[in-house]
């Protein structure tokens, strides 16, 4: 039987990435996407099972947590990649832009591993490891003078990283990843790229590949729990 490998956020960029990367290692994937995208249909047609659900309604994340606490007997590893980038130059409302920043990067990862543990502790009980993984960013131990609530947000999924390794040790490891640059956005102009590469001692871009590197180090390294591992070019040096 395949090992199972939930990963929230798989409509576009890190997410579609780390699902495609399971799926050539013959690795069953079930994803969360908040919008349909074209990119979806090629994971429906190589097997993903994908899920609609918008994070912000709380109904739509109780119905799928019961769906998927029904379904799956046992899960080899949970990733939380959804999120959402919003400033404060947005005009969003500071008390609905901090709401929704904690929402959908702390509230939800935090059921979401709650519902789940009964699975990953099923997949650990058959003497192999599981794993959960927080997507966090370089942000949360910096700050960020445009992206407050968001870098916020991400400093408490940090929080929950060492919180529920704590708990779930020695049969589930619980640990985060950091990146800072990991690709560019399509539309970003050249002066804008020269400046953010310029911020770390490697000026480039990380590459989703270096995420999934970076996955599969967790993955499979038996001796790791409750770290935020950076993944930002040397930022912090620079």
């Amino acid at each position: 039987m395949k090992s199972t490998i939930l990963i929230t956020g798989v409509g576009k960029r890190a997410g579609l990435a780390m699902a495609k990367h399971f799926l050539d290692m013959d690795v069953a994937v079930i994803g969360t996407f908040r919008s349909d995208r074209a990119e979806l249909d090629e994971l429906r047609k190589r097997g993903a099972r994908l899920v609609a659900c918008d994070f912000y309604q709380q109904d739509q994340v109780d119905a799928v947590l019961a769906s998927l606490r029904d379904e799956l007997p046992a899960l080899r590893a949970l990733i939380h990649n959804a999120s959402d980038w919003i400033p404060e130059s947005s005009g969003e409302a500071p008390a609905s832009l901090i709401d929704k920043m904690l929402r959908v990067h702390v509230s939800v990862p935090y059921q979401f591993n709650i519902a789940l543990t009964p699975a990953l502790l099923a997949h650990a009980e058959a003497g192999e490891p599981a794993d959960i993984i927080h997507l966090s960013d370089y942000v949360a131990e910096k700050g960020s003078k445009k992206h407050i609530a968001y870098a916020a947000s991400k400093a408490a999924l940090n929080n929950l990283t060492l919180s529920f390794a704590a708990q779930l040790a020695p049969q589930v490891k619980v640990n985060a990843i950091a990146p800072a640059l990991l690709r560019f956005n399509d539309g970003d102009d050249e002066a804008y790229k020269k400046k953010a590469v310029n911020k770390a001692l490697l000026p480039w871009e990380g590459g989703f590949d270096t995420l999934n590197h970076s996955v599969d180090f967790l993955l499979h390294n038996r001796y790791i729990t409750g770290r935020i591992l950076p993944l930002d070019g040397g930022r912090h040096l620079k």
